[in-house]
């Protein structure tokens, strides 16, 4: 379903059908360690890059809307851990790197991405 931001997220759900007024997001409520959330949270939030990066059904979110101490405001946390190999993962857009070597071909890609970054790097 589109967000507020204008982003397709499966986590985001909406209701104004005959006059209700439900719009939540799934994955900050799952987590009750998180701050409420409210619909400006999905200008900044992170999670649908990330679902469009990485489609791998052993991905496992966790969204933590925190405050910030010194500056007013809030901003999205997200954690990933695979499900399959029971690991965090530190880049969820590029996912669990066991899940990764054992696809094939995902290889040609990952060193793609380094050539990539190596290039911009000197640039």
């Amino acid at each position: 379903m589109k967000t507020p931001a204008g982003t397709e997220c499966r986590y985001y759900f909406q209701d104004f059908h005959r006059g209700r007024a439900l719009q939540e997001c799934r994955l900050a409520k799952e987590n009750p360690q998180s701050a409420r959330w409210v619909p400006k949270d999905c200008t900044n939030c992170p999670v649908p890059g990330i679902l469009l990066a990485n489609a791998s059904p052993n991905l496992e979110l966790k969204l933590t809307i925190k405050y910030r101490l010194v500056v007013i405001g809030r901003y999205n946390e997200v954690t990933a851990h695979c499900v399959k190999h029971h690991i965090p993962i530190k880049d969820p857009h590029i996912g669990c790197p066991q899940c990764n070597a054992e696809r094939p071909g995902i290889d040609l890609f990952l060193k793609a991405l380094e050539e990539d970054e190596q290039d911009s790097n000197d640039a």
